[in-house]
């Protein structure tokens, strides 16, 4: 996975591929600290995102050379990895806040993602749709039948966030077979209630982008939510069966639509 493109928001071309080193994985938990942590006024000692599952896990990396803010260049990155079995897939991250055992149902390979991150400057759908031909490679190499992950919504305050729970709940709600439950002390049930078609707009219009772009792909969304405190964000369960994507999605992977894939914007 090696690609190089000239889009830029600086002098050179990005460089989009697997981080190679310890340093390369170090700029990206800086850069991942700068984003969720920094951003929020609760910069860490250390200055980096990290935890357990790092060393586990791969991490996709933008690389633009003419950028000063880490030794390596990272602007952007994906956090994603491989799990044979749904037996690996609930000693993951995502099994922290959500019951995975429903996956079990699914035969083949599973390929949790998240910690997606890219410096504000480079939230160009070029730059994101880099990352995304990065991940639809990857899921090839892997044969991976199915993608899950944690995808946020900022904030704690589960009544600001309603809307959009509702309606994913009543539009995106996941099969049973493989519809992953929210646990733990931050599980809260996804809202309910009626609505109309200008409330289903509106809600669809709040999305955040992350999660209307899973959507866009054919996610669909496990059952209830999770208030991560110390991301300051309400959390989704994102299910991806790779079987459900269009044709026309996995174009979107591909250099000639780069172009036309939903921004992006970060999650934990």
């Amino acid at each position: 996975m090696h690609y190089v493109s000239p889009i830029s928001v600086t002098p050179g071309a990005l460089e989009v591929r697997l981080a190679r080193s310890d340093d390369e994985v170090r700029a990206a938990q800086r850069l991942r600290h700068d984003v969720f942590h920094a951003a929020r006024g609760h910069a860490r000692a250390d200055a980096l995102d990290h935890d357990e599952f790092d060393a586990r896990m791969d991490h996709i990396v933008v690389v633009d050379p003419a950028y000063e803010g880490n030794d390596c260049g990272v602007v952007g990155t994906y956090r994603v990895a491989t799990h044979r079995s749904a037996h690996s897939a609930v000693r993951g991250y995502s099994s922290h806040e959500f019951d995975l055992a429903p996956l079990a149902s699914v035969g083949g390979p599973l390929m949790e993602l998240g910690r997606s991150c890219v410096l504000e400057p480079y939230r160009t759908r070029g730059v994101l749709g880099l990352l995304w031909r990065a991940i639809g490679d990857y899921v090839a190499q892997n044969r991976i039948d199915l993608m899950f992950g944690c995808a946020s919504i900022p904030g704690t305050d589960v009544e600001s966030a309603r809307a959009q729970l509702s309606y994913l709940h009543r539009h995106h709600l996941a099969p049973a077979a493989i519809r992953p439950r929210a646990r733990g002390d931050g599980a809260i049930p996804m809202p309910t209630g009626m609505s109309t078609t200008l409330d289903d707009r509106r809600a669809l219009f709040a999305l955040e982008p992350l999660i209307k772009g899973y959507i866009r792909l054919g996610a669909c969304i496990g059952d209830g939510a999770y208030v991560d405190h110390d991301f300051g964000t309400i959390d989704v369960c994102i299910v991806l069966p790779t079987a459900a994507l269009s044709a026309r999605s996995v174009r979107r992977y591909r250099p000639t639509a780069l172009e036309s894939h939903p921004a992006l914007a970060a999650d934990g």
